[in-house]
């Protein structure tokens, strides 16, 4: 009996610890329409138990085609997302494709929308984290632009006027 007992807590204890999940960071991102634009959507951060980032970027309203999409260095959309000043780079780097080195931390390429203005993507990257740091993303803008990236003109990239903008929160 003391062994079967013993049993039917060691499996509770097992089942318990598989029910347990150890919860990661999770930042999110509201962008909103600077003027003129009907941009808007989010865009939600999980950091990866493994390291790296998780972007879930859910936009709305964009033109159809592809548009540079970065964090920047300021958390501030005033003045038309210019607020947010330059590319997030604590690095120093220059600025280039989000694949390739050199690049800015912040430097995540391109999104495309389709013809209904839509873009919904999953991107990975290992550039940023959103705990303490200096490569957090937390506290810093999305900024969604007019025009495409051309990951390659300093420092970032002649993508055009910034269409939407949103500063990274840690989500609790």
């Amino acid at each position: 009996m003391k062994n079967l007992s013993l049993l039917s807590l060691g499996l509770l204890l097992l089942v318990a610890a598989a029910c347990m999940t150890t919860s990661q960071p999770v930042g999110l991102a509201t962008l909103a329409p600077t003027s003129g634009s009907n941009a808007h959507g989010t865009v939600k951060l999980t950091q990866l138990a493994g390291g790296g980032v998780q972007m879930k970027i859910d936009l709305m309203g964009v033109p159809p085609g592809t548009h540079g999409f970065h964090i920047h260095e300021k958390g501030d959309c005033g003045d038309n997302g210019n607020a947010a000043g330059g590319h997030f780079n604590p690095t120093a780097m220059q600025h280039g494709a989000p694949d390739m080195m050199p690049h800015h931390a912040g430097d995540f390429g391109n999104v495309t929308a389709e013809a209904n203005g839509e873009v919904h993507t999953t991107v990975t990257t290992q550039s940023i984290t959103l705990s303490a740091g200096e490569a957090s993303a937390i506290g810093h803008a999305f900024i969604l632009h007019g025009g495409t990236d051309d990951l390659k003109s300093q420092p970032s990239g002649n993508a055009g006027p910034r269409i939407a903008c949103g500063v990274v929160t840690l989500q609790q």
